[in-house]
This record gives structure tokens, sequence and C-alpha cells, in this order.
């Protein structure tokens, strides 16, 4: 099985860690203000307690899926499947279902087309693209991979504008 990392970009990365600082700054409030206030001297102890479980729950639930974000994000190729993690999100696909496979140059996305019509933009990093479509080519040898370049595309418009003129 070969596994290739999801690659953030850098604001998206920026994100993340601002949100498990909020975390934890969040974490610590409560606690401040958990150790500060005294439940037992409202008039109804419930609501406080409900108040608190709430702002511990949130900031938890936040920590965890944002680590799973940074732990958990990768593209994994095995004999028969191709296997998406988005963090806690998982996504299974039939390598033979896989069409085509396309490198576009002038945008450097390299993208999947299934034989359902859909298809699916691989983010990792470019120097693993080679890697990557050798592992599905080997998965399954009638997938078709081509690439655009920018090359090509620069002489589809000068006929174009030949033709159209």
């Amino acid at each position: 099985m070969k596994v290739f990392k999801y690659k953030f970009s850098k604001l998206t990365t920026g994100f993340i860690y601002a949100g498990l600082a909020l975390c934890v700054a969040g974490l610590a409030i409560n606690i401040y203000s958990l150790v500060t206030s005294d439940i037992m001297s409202a008039q109804n102890p419930v609501y406080p307690i409900i108040q608190h479980a709430l702002f511990f729950l949130i900031p938890i639930i936040l920590l965890v899926i944002l680590i799973s974000l940074l732990v958990s994000s990768y593209y994994s190729i095995d004999e028969k499947t191709l296997k998406t993690s988005f963090g806690i999100i998982k996504s299974k696909y039939d390598i033979t279902e896989i069409e085509t496979i396309i490198l576009d140059r002038t945008t450097d996305k390299l993208s999947v087309f299934f034989k359902s019509g859909t298809f699916m933009v691989i983010v990792v990093n470019n120097e693993w693209y080679d890697d990557f479509i050798d592992a599905l080519c080997k998965a399954n040898s009638e997938i078709e991979f081509s690439i655009k370049s920018k090359e090509h595309d620069d002489k589809d418009d000068n006929e174009k504008d030949n033709k159209r003129k």
C-alpha cells in the first residue's frame, strides 16, 4: 500500500494552527472560570453545570477535528482501492472505476476521472505526482494517462485563432 500525505496550503495550515491555539486558550479560560466561580451559590446550579460542560465539550471536539486534519489527511492506494482520508472523513474508490488521470501542467493539478463522470483533484506535493500516477497505473493497467502541457495549449489556441480568421 502506497500512502501520499495531503498537502495543505500555507494559509490553511496557519488557520489550523490558529484554531488549535484558540481551542487551548478556550480550555484554559474555561478552567479558570470553573475554578473562580461558585456554581453552588447559583440559584439553580444545573444551568452553570450545563454551560461549563458545553464550554469544555466544544473546544475539545474542535481540537480533535483539527489534530485529525493534520495527522490523518492522506491518499492511499492498494491493489483494489484508492482511499482518501481528510481528518475524520474517509472515502473509498474502486480502482477499476477510474477511467483517466490528467496531469495539467498549466494549473499544476492532478485530476482523476471516474467512469461515472465524476472526478477528484489530488492535492499532494508536486514531486509525488509521478509516484501517485505509477501506483494507480500499477493497480489498474487500463487507466488512461495524459499530460496537458503549456506548449500544447499555446498551439491549440493559435490553431483556434487561425480558424476564426
